[in-house]
């Protein structure tokens, strides 16, 4: 296995864990915050197409647009609202997911397998100090964010996935 494979695995794996348990919630269960002051899952859902977005754009790669808006909807000050009228619906969150992953993996494709070595954009470094540790995180900041959707099924008595 290669350095590209074990990304590209990692990447795929973690977006297949985040929408499983994305399933079986309707577009009112992603308001739902398994205590007051954490993020519901609606949000943390635009953070990660916008955050994953930003990683490719920062790398020079070219990613699908987002809805007008969409972006400034998805910040820490919007963190605290739960006005499901300022968030996306769970079919339009999950095909800007595949959109936004589709764009992941073809930069990675076509990516020289030397360049994972080179250092990430400055403003990257010191979470991501490399190109390879960038297309790492795109999967695994999906994971981590996953991980906090389990208490949010918990709370609602959804069946255990994993």
């Amino acid at each position: 296995m290669t350095a590209m494979d074990a990304i590209r695995q990692t990447m795929e794996l973690c977006h297949e864990v985040l929408t499983a348990y994305l399933g079986d919630l309707s577009d009112a269960e992603l308001l739902i915050r398994p205590v007051p002051t954490a993020n519901h899952i609606a949000w943390q859902l635009g953070h990660l197409i916008v955050s994953e977005r930003q990683m490719l754009t920062a790398l020079g790669q070219l990613v699908p647009e987002l809805p007008p808006g969409f972006a400034a909807a998805y910040t820490r000050e919007s963190a605290g609202s739960d006005d499901p009228d300022r968030f996306h619906s769970k079919d339009q969150y999950l095909t800007l997911l595949d959109r936004q992953r589709e764009a992941a993996l073809a930069a990675l494709d076509a990516l020289p397998e030397a360049e994972l070595d080179k250092p990430a954009p400055e403003q990257m470094r010191e979470y991501a100090p490399t190109v390879g540790a960038v297309f790492s995180l795109i999967g695994t900041h999906k994971l981590m964010h996953a991980g906090q959707f389990v208490t949010v099924r918990r709370k609602l008595g959804k069946p255990v996935l994993f």
